[in-house]
């Protein structure tokens, strides 16, 4: 049975589709990604917590769901927006179209709205909270909205963030290089790529301190993506804060953020944000330019960690933005995009290769 269903966004727009998914209403912050497949992989990254998400390609589901794509232990938006949704996927690995999947992980979705036209809304006034329903009115969506709290207010970290350590499940002991990986929003992907370049990790919670991530003698830390305010994280801050200069360090999306702020430097809201497979980044060394897969709402302010010892080596080619820093002394780097793609391109794979070269260098 079809049962109509509303996207209500802040401003008052109003769309209307049919609901999908698990039978419930959610209330976020509304954001768009322009990649054309990796839906799955989207759905479960820990940066989507807190937001509905909208892919602003119109056929989602073609290919369903399975057992290997996923990028976290569960589905982390908090609604599913889409044109259409298949409900016969074709693949070999497929075991459970993409309503099935959200259903069974609780995420409400909806489906037959203009997700262009949400887009365009979205680019031209800003990302902003909405809200998925199928029994409110608007008005009573509208003032579910205005009573729920901002997005910018919560610490989605501490929700996404492993409860207690972990080894990785493809660690050897026999790899030459032990990572500990601070879990702000981790994707597996990470993980899988570091076990790849010969390294067993360790994730830790958000919560743990400089001296318990010492004490675990790792040959490198990595500061992993994540959702939200990075201004909200005093307590990463002061723990990373604490590993400079300690040991070679990897920052990667959120991780790049608190680096930054660590150095005294700070960070600020995009309109939209960037969240998609195609973003253009310049290397300042090279000059090349390399295709990146981005999930972020939040950039690096570059006027505030000048004289801060940290240098921009990566641009964003559309908006000018910080895409990279790295210590100019110290064993220290960070990506504002994503190296382990996921998805995306994996043109970025080498820089896992360089962090490998800054801990061996270390070793030496």
């Amino acid at each position: 049975m079809v049962k109509p269903a509303i996207l209500v966004l802040a401003d008052g727009s109003v769309y209307e589709g049919y609901a999908f998914g698990a039978e419930t209403e959610a209330i976020g912050e509304a954001v768009f990604n322009t990649s054309m497949a990796g839906y799955q992989e989207m759905l479960t990254d820990p940066s989507y917590a807190g937001q509905i998400l909208i892919p602003t390609y119109p056929l989602i589901g073609n290919y369903g769901t399975n057992n290997e794509d996923n990028e976290s232990r569960r589905i982390q938006v908090k609604g599913f927006v889409v044109r259409e949704e298949c409900d016969q996927p074709n693949h070999y690995l497929n075991n459970k179209t993409v309503h099935g999947y959200l259903a069974g992980g609780g995420i409400p979705g909806i489906r037959g709205v203009d997700t262009r036209a949400i887009t365009r809304r979205l680019r031209s006034s800003g990302v902003m909270m909405g809200m998925i329903t199928s029994s409110k009115t608007p008005a009573q969506a509208m003032e579910a909205i205005k009573n729920a709290p901002d997005y910018g207010t919560i610490d989605f970290v501490r929700e996404v963030s492993t409860d207690k350590p972990y080894q990785w499940a493809d660690d050897n002991p026999a790899m030459p290089y032990h990572v500990v990986a601070l879990d702000c929003g981790l994707k597996y992907n990470i993980l899988r790529l570091l076990a790849r370049h010969g390294c067993r990790t360790t994730v830790v919670p958000c919560m743990t301190s400089t001296k318990e991530i010492l004490s675990l003698e790792p040959e490198g830390i990595l500061l992993s993506p994540g959702p939200g305010d990075p201004a909200l994280l005093n307590y990463v801050i002061k723990t990373v804060q604490g590993l400079v200069g300690k040991k070679p360090i990897m920052g990667i999306c959120l991780g790049i953020q608190m680096l930054a702020h660590a150095y005294g430097g700070g960070t600020f809201k995009l309109k939209f944000g960037h969240r998609g497979g195609n973003h253009p980044v310049r290397d300042l060394a090279s000059g090349r330019i390399h295709i990146t897969a981005q999930n972020h709402g939040y950039a690096v302010d570059p006027d505030s960690i000048k004289g801060s010892g940290l240098e921009i080596t990566h641009v964003n080619l559309n908006d000018g933005t910080v895409e990279g820093l790295r210590h100019k002394e110290l064993p220290i780097f960070a990506i504002q995009y994503h190296s382990e793609a996921s998805p995306g391109p994996l043109d970025n794979v080498y820089l896992f290769r360089e962090f490998i070269e800054m801990m061996k260098e270390e070793k030496k």
